[in-house]
């Protein structure tokens, strides 16, 4: 959410940079009910004002046994004019609140206009023998058939080999991150609305939102959800930032209207797991914790030999929270492009003043504090870039250096024809 200050301080540097996402986003409506709400505020608190001394009047009235019908004239007319002026500001804000959650972060100045790769990193690898994609080198260890049978289209089985590189991924980021200060959690995976809401998930992505029908609760489809609200409503000691945490947890997704797109194996399911970054910062200290989560995604991917692209997504693309996001997109020899593997996004204030997030500085009062995401390790397309990147041309996979000391064999045997 906003800073309705903000809004008000500077209204055309908020319209201009709302601009920037590239559609209406209802701003006029929140100056127009702000305004209404302020000019009612002052009237309603003088006739409450009012209500006092009549009151005291017609206390003091029969106290001195003096009439007090005027005084009680006068207080059911102030009390009249009250009530209505105290129904108009309900209404006023039962709109305002709504249209002002609606209105999305405000985009960072760096924010690209359109998605611009900042770097690459490593060669993108083109075999001299004919790529096989993630399905052909995996066989039944990715058993997309049963998996359906089960639960329908985009769900699928890991099995074997590939259930267990699942486990050292997760153990080996796990250990990677906690090097960084980033301590671990395992989170909740149903959720309130309100957690979803403080999010930016909604309104935003319901379509996306898996929801249980006989409880007021809905399957996450990324940890963020639950490590933003970790600390919610709760008033954080600066001297403890920055906060990192390391979420492992299973994420669903509907993926609505992506029918026909990506279909194919493990690229886009309904459901996969995930470990995800997640920092609560000072203000100033945003813009390089944002460089600083990328750093860390980066690493995992050059660990993990990978080649990768790091690209700034364009303004009009980011989510209702994000300020600013990056990708990493990883190099995928059995398609010949890059495709999404990570990102990360700094949310600024916009979090956490919904989630009613804040921090005191040492001798300060109280101010809204700053969050971000990232994601380490979204394990079912990790398991793609690893098992694509280490192909061989009898259909065994290399396993990166990383991973061997964690368990790994050096190779993977190849798919059972």
């Amino acid at each position: 959410m906003l800073d309705l200050r903000l809004i008000r301080r500077d209204p055309d540097a908020v319209r201009a940079a709302l601009a920037r996402r590239g559609e209406e986003h209802g701003l006029d409506r929140v100056l127009e009910l702000d305004t209404r709400r302020r000019d009612i505020l002052p009237r309603l608190e003088g006739l409450r004002a009012q209500q006092n001394e009549a009151n005291q009047a017609i206390a003091a009235a029969k106290k001195s046994g003096a009439g007090a019908d005027e005084a009680i004239a006068r207080m059911k007319a102030v009390a009249g004019e009250a009530k209505t002026l105290t129904d108009q500001l309900a209404q006023v804000d039962a709109e305002l609140t709504p249209a002002l959650a609606a209105l999305p972060n405000l985009p960072d100045p760096s924010a690209a206009p359109q998605d611009t790769v900042v770097k690459e990193v490593g060669e993108p690898w083109v075999p001299d023998f004919p790529a096989r994609d993630h399905l052909e080198l995996a066989g039944d260890r990715i058993d997309m058939e049963r998996g359906a049978r089960l639960s329908g289209s985009r769900f699928a089985y890991l099995r074997g080999d590939l259930a267990r590189l699942e486990l050292t991924l997760v153990n080996w980021t796990m250990d990677l991150l906690g090097g960084h200060g980033f301590e671990p959690v395992i989170p909740p995976v149903l959720v309130r609305e309100e957690a979803l809401y403080g999010t930016g998930f909604l309104p935003d992505t319901e379509q996306q939102i898996y929801r249980l029908a006989d409880d007021d609760l809905y399957l996450a489809g990324t940890s963020e959800v639950a490590l933003a609200s970790l600390h919610a409503g709760e008033i954080l000691d600066g001297a403890t930032l920055p906060r990192r945490y390391a979420g492992f947890s299973t994420c669903f997704r509907r993926e609505a209207g992506a029918a026909g797109k990506d279909t194919r194996g493990i690229f886009r399911v309904h459901q996969f797991d995930k470990v995800e970054m997640f920092s609560f910062v000072e203000p100033v200290a945003s813009v390089d914790e944002h460089e600083f989560l990328l750093a860390r995604e980066e690493e995992i991917l050059s660990a993990l030999n990978i080649p990768y692209r790091v690209v700034n997504i364009a303004v009009d693309d980011l989510g209702a929270s994000a300020a600013k996001k990056y990708d990493c997109e990883a190099w995928l020899p059995s398609q010949q492009r890059y495709r999404e593997l990570t990102s990360t996004s700094n949310t600024t204030d916009y979090q956490a003043r919904r989630l009613e997030i804040r921090h005191r500085p040492e001798g300060g009062r109280p101010e809204t504090l700053h969050t971000l995401n990232g994601t380490a390790v979204a394990v079912g397309r990790t398991i793609i870039a690893l098992l694509e990147n280490g192909q061989q041309e009898n259909g065994s996979v290399v396993m990166p250096e990383a991973l061997r000391s964690y368990g790994m064999p050096d190779v993977l045997s190849p798919a059972p024809a």
